[in-house]
Order: C-alpha cells, then structure tokens, then sequence
C-alpha cells in the first residue's frame, strides 16, 4: 500500500486520534491488546464487531471505556427475551394538547440513536427483535410505519455474547451475524495479567480516562481509509480468499464436504477496509 492520494497532514491528524484512542483504552483494560487492536481496526474502518467471551473478561467495561475515550453519544441495550423491536428503534406514540384537545402523533426515538452502541448479550433475545438492528448497521436508517429516520454518523455497534450459556439463548441468523465485521474471541488472561487486575480492581484506585477524539475526528478516519488505494494483487487475494470458502470449483476439498453456504462480498470488503485500517493504525502507509 502506498500513500500518494492521501493527504500527509490529514494522516498525521487521524493517525494520531487512533494512537490516542489506544492509549487511553490501554489505561483501562489490562492486556487483552490483540482485542483492543480488532476492535479499533474495525472501529477505524466503519464496521462493527461481535465479541464473545464468558463473563467476567471486561466485555462490558472494553465498550463503556472506548465510549469514554471519544466525544460521542453512547447508549446500552440490554437484551432480553422479552425485548420488543420498537424498545430499540423507537415508536410512534399519540399526544393529546390540552389547551385545544387536538390529538398529533410523534415519533419517540429509541436507544439505537446514538453514536456507540452496547447490544449486550445480544443472543438473549428472539431473532425478531435481533433484526431491529439490521437496517441501522447497513444503511444508518431505521424505518417506522413507512417513515425512514436517518442515524447520525459515525455509529458504531458492539454486541456480547456469551458462548456458555445456552438456556434461554438464540442462536443469532446468518444475515446478522454478515452486518459484523469482526467477530472477536476474547481470552482469559495470563497469570501476570489476572494477578494486575485483581490489584487494580480491589483499591480504591480506578483508571480514569479521558475523550480524545471527537465524531468529526473519527469520520475523517473512516474517510481516510477509504483513500488508501490498495495493489492489485491484495484485492485478487482478498477476492480469492472468499470466493475459496464457498462450496463450488474454486473450494477446496474439506470445503466442500463441510461447508454449505460460504462468505458473501460483504466479507472481502470486510477484509479490504481491515487491511486499510490495520496498515494505517500500524503506520505501514
């Protein structure tokens, strides 16, 4: 990858929101760097990540801690099961004046109007009210009664799951699990690591971050990977690399035997905003 199209002083700006941002999440969350790197790769390249891990990983306190770091809206969805689609997008609703006792109808927005999005354990709640989301992660829109809302930029969703627990969990559909960029697996600590954390969380000390980056800082990085040309020969391997999982000529033989439906496009655009992003937060450009 190389640079020429790109402006040096924008990328000396952006690159350093993105170190910034890394810095101030580091202050927060002990280890668990490879996460912290996906997470702003795909935060950096507009998508959204899926992170699974079993509880008490700091899946919840990684999120909470970026929306700290940048001057944002945040907002946190609980999923339950008996979560309806309008509790996250919002719903119409009748008010009456009483002064002249005339009866209008105005759209109450919901949790998914904000900039950083918490779906927490998202797979506790009915495929139905998992597709609310949908829209809102391709086309940063929701519609309501025929009536589309648009959703401020950037936005940026997050969602846990919690790969243990099956009683009471859907298993989340194909289509929703495409609109993720990544899908993150988050670890157990190291022996060093668990000893610091067991340090820092029983004091009375607590790491304190500080906003960084603002929304404009953060769609200009968005734009600025979007700048960086890539060769030729990346995008013949990205296209490659997809086109191998799917069962066809082109797979394998353990594909074909074990693999129904491979990855769409989505995924090698997926790959290609990622390798952008990845070279720009490692200064590779």
């Amino acid at each position: 990858m190389h640079t020429r199209s790109v402006d040096p002083a924008a990328l000396e700006r952006v690159t350093d929101a993105a170190g910034r941002l890394e810095r101030e999440l580091a202050k927060a969350i002990i280890g668990q760097q490879r996460v912290i790197r996906e997470i702003l790769i795909a935060f950096v390249a507009g998508g959204h990540c899926l992170l699974r891990g079993v509880p008490g990983l700091a899946k919840t306190l990684l999120i909470k801690t970026l929306a700290d770091c940048v001057h944002l809206k945040f907002n946190r969805i609980q999923f339950t099961p008996d979560l309806m689609p309008s509790d996250i997008v919002g719903a119409e609703v009748i008010e009456e004046d009483r002064a002249t006792g005339k009866r209008t109808i105005r759209f109450m927005h919901g949790p998914i109007f904000a900039n950083i999005i918490l779906a927490d354990e998202i797979n506790r709640t009915p495929p139905k009210t998992q597709a609310a989301l949908l829209e809102a992660m391709q086309e940063y829109q929701v519609t309501v009664n025929g009536v589309r809302f648009p959703l401020e930029r950037p936005l940026f969703v997050l969602a846990t799951q919690n790969p243990i627990e099956q009683e009471g969990t859907y298993p989340l559909p194909e289509a929703q699990l495409d609109r993720f960029m990544f899908n993150v697996v988050i670890e157990y600590p190291t022996a060093e690591e668990e000893r610091r954390i067991l340090s820092m969380t029983t004091s009375t000390q607590h790491a304190q971050v500080s906003a960084v980056a603002t929304g404009e800082e953060i769609e200009q990085l968005h734009a600025l990977v979007r700048e960086i040309p890539a060769a030729e020969n990346v995008v013949d391997y990205a296209a490659r690399l997809v086109r191998t999982t799917r069962p066809g000529a082109d797979a394998p033989d353990f594909v074909e035997k074990w693999v129904r439906w491979g990855a769409g496009p989505r995924a090698g655009q997926s790959l290609l905003l990622g390798a952008k992003a990845k070279a720009l937060l490692d200064g590779r450009l």
